[in-house]
């Protein structure tokens, strides 16, 4: 069970925490008195200034996100489309170069290995992102997959890369101050090469895990230049009420955007129909990737026989990670795999695997939360959606 402030798969940083892994940003978050944690081997921060503000600020204005710990494996040979094509359940063969897709790495079973982007950064070069803690079994399964497919070299820079977030809706005015790059050019979900705060070959992408309009970079992973850009983004959003966002608000923002983490959500244990995820899911592609046959036989065999489904609490109480989902008459039938206050949208939302009869039924049910069994409402998803311009 993890605390209102901490995200599930976190432990606080004490003297007898093992030695952890380190973004380029520590001691800067530790000069910020930002308030450190254990994630998934990442010695990360969890919140500064105070969850619900840092999640309010990108909201409303605009928040700054280390994301260093993500991991960046690359493609690149004449064999590397084929390869991608193989691993994963998106259609890259659609991309552009300079476009990026949400996609996933599945297992013969159709479950989750990770869920990743794809970036096409030439004909013949694709970039892979990868969540953090799963980056060595990731980098390890896809040499294992497809290692040996002739005329292509993979390679792990995750220790290359710092990469940071600048999210909300005064994103744009703020990374515009560092960059002659028109950022408004820039769909959702393209990214494109350009200089920022005096940093060549930065990789700017408008993408983003937050639910609000924003940018991820890429930049060298050295102190010197990580900070310089950090502290430049900082000052120049200084205007619109910036803030440092740790982990905390990071989970908040994606749960209340509807987006799924891995390791709740997703998992070596949930295939992409129970998920929702379907819609990346190309089983028409030129290609038989893993997942394929088994997906195509759930389908045909009438569909899932669980889903995921949005909750929001209507009596007091929060639902948490792990906690048991049950119908009026006390049978369980499910559990919480993300659950927490939403701070924007002022109520308490989980996610949670029910039977599909349940799910298409839209019955409330019950979650129990310690020793009471509190109701809740199905609610479609995602709970959140920013305002159209």
């Amino acid at each position: 069970m993890s605390s209102p402030n901490i995200p599930a798969g976190t432990s606080p940083v004490t003297a007898a925490t093992p030695e952890l892994k380190k973004t380029a940003l520590n001691a800067a978050h530790r000069a910020l008195k930002a308030k450190m944690v254990d994630f998934g081997g990442w010695e990360m921060p969890v919140e500064y200034s105070g969850l619900i503000a840092e999640h309010l600020a990108v909201r409303t204005a605009v928040g700054l996100f280390d994301v260093s710990h993500m991991g960046e494996i690359q493609f690149r040979g004449p064999g590397s489309l084929a390869a991608v094509q193989r691993i994963t359940m998106n259609d890259a063969s659609r991309l552009k170069e300079g476009q990026a897709q949400y996609s996933a790495l599945l297992t013969p079973q159709g479950t989750f290995v990770d869920d990743i982007l794809v970036h096409k950064l030439g004909d013949n070069d694709y970039l892979l992102v990868v969540n953090a803690g799963t980056t060595p079994k990731d980098y390890a399964w896809i040499r294992q997959q497809v290692g040996t497919m002739p005329g292509i070299h993979i390679s792990d820079y995750s220790p290359h890369y710092s990469q940071l977030a600048i999210q909300g809706p005064r994103a744009l005015e703020t990374l515009q101050k560092l960059t002659k790059v028109d950022l408004s050019a820039i769909k959702n979900y393209w990214f494109t090469w350009g200089q920022v705060a005096g940093v060549y070959n930065t990789l700017i992408a408008r993408t983003g895990y937050s639910g609000e309009d924003g940018f991820e970079i890429y930049i060298p992973s050295d102190v010197a230049t990580t900070e310089k850009v950090w502290n430049a983004i900082l000052e120049a959003g200084a205007e619109f009420g910036i803030l440092p966002c740790g982990l905390g608000a990071r989970n908040t923002l994606r749960l209340e955007a509807g987006m799924p983490l891995y390791g709740h959500e997703i998992t070596d244990q949930t295939n992409v129909w129970e998920t929702g995820l379907d819609r990346w899911l190309k089983l028409e592609k030129d290609s038989d990737f893993l997942g394929r046959s088994t997906l195509l036989a759930i389908k045909e065999s009438g569909g899932p026989t669980r889903k995921l489904v949005g909750l929001e609490m209507v009596d007091r109480g929060i639902a948490r990670d792990g906690y048991e989902v049950k119908n009026e008459a006390g049978d369980l039938i499910g559990s919480i795999t993300s659950g927490s206050p939403a701070p924007f949208l002022k109520t308490n939302i989980a996610y949670a695997y029910v039977p599909t009869n349940v799910a298409e039924s839209k019955e409330d049910v019950f979650v129990q939360v310690r020793a009471n069994k509190v109701r809740a409402k199905q609610v479609p998803t995602p709970f959140y959606k920013r305002p159209k311009k």
